[in-house]
Order: C-alpha cells, then sequence, then structure tokens
C-alpha cells in the first residue's frame, strides 16, 4: 500500500466518525433500534428534528454522567471509539508534537493531578470531533513547515513529519475504530431481511447498507413482482432513494389494512 492511500483511507475513516458522531450519541438515548426502516432515512422521514443533531460537540462521553442509558451497546461503542481516537493522539503528539506549550494547535496530555476534572483530560476534555480533526491534521502533515516569523526569521515548525509506520499505525486505529461505529449503528456492510412482505407481491424483501451509500431494498420474487421500480443486476425489483421511501409508506400503509392496489 502507497503512503498516499494510506493517508487517504485514514482521513476518511476520520471524516466518517465525525459524521456519524451525533447518531451514536442519540443512540445511546433511544432504545435499539429495529431493522427496518433504515436508520439512514430517520431524518428524511422526519424521526429527528434537526435541532436534535446538535450534541456533537458536547462533553466526550469519558466526562459524562449516564445514569440510565436506553442502549448499552452504543454507549460501550462509543466509549470504546472515543478511547480508540483519544489514545491514538497521544500517540501521535509523543512523537511529532513539537508546538510551544501556549499554542492552541498542540495536543495536551491527561494530567491526573490536575484539580479541574476537565484539565485533568487534557485535550480530551475538548470532545471526539476536536481529536479526530487534530489526528487528520497529522496525517496531512500541516503545520509542519518552518514558520516565519515577525523579524523575517524562521522558527520551527510546531509539528514534524508523520513517518510511515506511525501512518500505518493511524489507519490501522481508525478504520477499527470507524468499522466499530458503523457496525452499531447498522450502516456497515450487511444483507438484513425486512420484517413484512413485499406490499405488492408477498414476496420476501432483503435490505442492503454499505457504509457511505444509501440503503437499498430488494424483492426476492424478480420480474413477476408488480411494484413500479427497476430490476437490480440479480433480476429483483428495487427500491433506492425517492423509491424507498414509497417502499417504507407502503408497508406502513399495510399496518392499517392497506394495500398499493386499494382504492
Amino acid at each position: 500500500m502507497t503512503y498516499a492511500t494510506a493517508v487517504h483511507e485514514a482521513v476518511a475513516a476520520l471524516r466518517t466518525i465525525r459524521e456519524q458522531w451525533a447518531e451514536l450519541l442519540l443512540a445511546i438515548e433511544e432504545p435499539p433500534a429495529d431493522v427496518w426502516p433504515p436508520r439512514q432515512l430517520a431524518h428524511t422521514m422526519g424521526v429527528r428534528h434537526d435541532e436534535q443533531l446538535v450534541v456533537a460537540d458536547q462533553a466526550p462521553l469519558v466526562l459524562r454522567e449516564h445514569p440510565a442509558p436506553l442502549n448499552l451497546t452504543a454507549l460501550d461503542a462509543g466509549r470504546a471509539v472515543e478511547r480508540m481516537i483519544f489514545d491514538l493522539a497521544d500517540t501521535l503528539a509523543a512523537t511529532v508534537q513539537r508546538a510551544d506549550r501556549s499554542d492552541p494547535r498542540r495536543w495536551t496530555f491527561p494530567d491526573p493531578g490536575a484539580v479541574d476534572s476537565r484539565r485533568s483530560h487534557g485535550s480530551r476534555a475538548h470532545g471526539l470531533h476536536f481529536a479526530c480533526v487534530w489526528v487528520e491534521g497529522r496525517l496531512l502533515d500541516e503545520d509542519t513547515a518552518p514558520e516565519k516569523q515577525l523579524d523575517g526569521t524562521f522558527a520551527a515548525p510546531p509539528f514534524e513529519v508523520l513517518p510511515p509506520h506511525l501512518l500505518h499505525e493511524a489507519r490501522r486505529a481508525v478504520r477499527i475504530a470507524e468499522a466499530r461505529l458503523l457496525r452499531t449503528l447498522g450502516l456497515d456492510q450487511r444483507h438484513t431481511p425486512v420484517p413484512a412482505p413485499c406490499p405488492w407481491c408477498g414476496g420476501e424483501l432483503e435490505l442492503h447498507t454499505v457504509a457511505g451509500e444509501s440503503p437499498r431494498a430488494t424483492c426476492a420474487t424478480g420480474v413477476q413482482c408488480l411494484a413500479q421500480v427497476p430490476l437490480d443486476e440479480r433480476g429483483r425489483r428495487l427500491w433506492e432513494g425517492d423509491d424507498l421511501l414509497t417502499l417504507i409508506n407502503a408497508l406502513s400503509a399495510m399496518e392499517y389494512g392497506h394495500t398499493p392496489f386499494s382504492a
């Protein structure tokens, strides 16, 4: 694997973690989600309000109280993801960080002896988003060039270029963290039976999810299914995008005794 490929994969994993972190925090406060409808469509369907998503910048899980979390699996996953990213930042900082102690770009280590509980956690107190952005900066070798001073001289850069062995260690760590988060949210690659028959033919429905892509659903009946949607490469009726919302609405209608053929 080339250096550039490793950087690209690690940065992509960090961005996925940041993008899905709010979803995981919400999942901790909710009972475990059912297979259907797909979690990716929750906002489109109006299940949650946009203002609820302003949770990603709250205090890290390690500093919060969790008197009665509704989803212990999500809480455990969140703590594990935080720990992996925080520990990685500590490792990178110990090797490449040269910033002055007053430099806000500096990653600070936990100080168990500090009186202030937040200071005792160092930069971890800023939360997972901050840690992900900081690690990404090290992967991209940001702030590694000498900096020109007001007097025209150049000062040593605040960070050194990340050595290859640490890059590959970082790539491995963030991809493990990403996989744990996506698996917990049901957003990893999987094929799951939908717990209801096709509204148009009674056939078996299956939900297909892949990280970073929109969910899709298929009907095993194939061309004989009367649903007005295209066929996939295996000849199954395929619902994706707006068509998937149509399928969700049709299944909901079936709960009240209606079918697509009803008046």
